[in-house]
């Protein structure tokens, strides 16, 4: 490990025992997997992880906190959140992801008030900030810490450190919420998150590494890497009688290829909620 990972992945133990127990937001990605493992490295049982399984989260993921909690020894909870139950988030605003971590952090008060745990986490990091990010609003309004803005971590910083603590899903793609394949102002519902789950189902099963669907009515947009454009034409004719069995009538790629929060390329700049943590970095001397 080099020095400057070094520095901050000490600077994160830090942070975090600094806490005397924790909540920490888990969803099975690499990001909120490695608050939730240090967690359980510095605070034991003074930790637990919780998960929400609500269906904005693909099953795959659930299962895989799941294993992750066992894997590590750590206390993990399984909740499922009531952001379909709220019309503002069934509308699918440009301020969704405030409604949906909302109900989670609104959760994730209630336990950590109910069985005296200190403070809640999440996995929030610096390439997060700047960006179109309504859910930082909530994390705010709910007292969430940051333990990895705090600590200076970058993405590429919480894979290489994934790596080195031999994390098994140091490599697992993005995963955002299913909620985000859904243009601003389609209506979301539980039937329509299923499908588009199933979709992507279709193109894990044929081997794509990175990619969402993106849901436009009767029309399934598929945005994978560039790289791996070959494999659609090879797998075109199944991937296309799959996914239109599942409800769609046409199935289109998108030669801009994969990119994340491509949704957020339509709003005004009047819509965009941004927050900046100014944080000073907590690195140890």
């Amino acid at each position: 490990m080099d020095a400057d990972l070094a520095s901050k992945y000490l600077a994160l133990q830090e942070n975090i025992r600094s806490y005397s127990s924790v909540v920490v937001a888990f969803s099975g990605g690499i990001d909120s997997s490695l608050v939730a493992f240090v967690a359980g490295q510095v605070l034991g049982d003074k930790a637990l992880a919780v998960t929400s399984g609500s269906a904005s989260l693909k099953r795959t993921d659930l299962e895989l906190s799941k294993k992750l909690g066992d894997d590590w020894g750590i206390a993990h909870q399984v909740i499922v959140t009531d952001e379909l139950s709220k019309s503002d988030y069934r509308a699918n605003p440009t301020n969704r992801c405030f409604h949906c971590k909302t109900s989670l952090y609104k959760e994730l008060t209630q336990i950590a008030q109910a069985q005296s745990y200190a403070v809640i986490l999440n996995g929030t990091n610096l390439d997060d900030l700047g960006d179109h990010r309504p859910g930082l609003i909530a994390a705010d309004d709910h007292h969430v810490k940051s333990p990895l803005v705090e600590a200076g971590f970058h993405k590429a910083d919480i894979r290489a450190l994934a790596h080195e603590l031999g994390l098994e899903n140091a490599d697992k793609p993005q995963a955002a919420c299913l909620s985000s394949r859904f243009p601003y102002g389609t209506a979301i519902n539980q039937s329509l998150l299923a499908q588009v789950e199933a979709a992507e189902n279709v193109l894990a099963d044929l081997g794509f590494s990175q990619y969402r669907v993106r849901h436009h009515g009767e029309v399934a947009r598929l945005e994978i890497l560039p790289e791996e454009f070959p494999l659609a034409v090879t797998h075109h004719a199944e991937m296309q009688t799959r996914i239109q069995a599942l409800g769609y009538r046409f199935v289109a790629m998108d030669i801009g290829g994969f990119r994340s929060g491509s949704l957020n390329e339509g709003l005004k700049p009047e819509q965009i909620q941004v927050v900046n943590i100014h944080t000073p970095v907590n690195t140890p001397n």
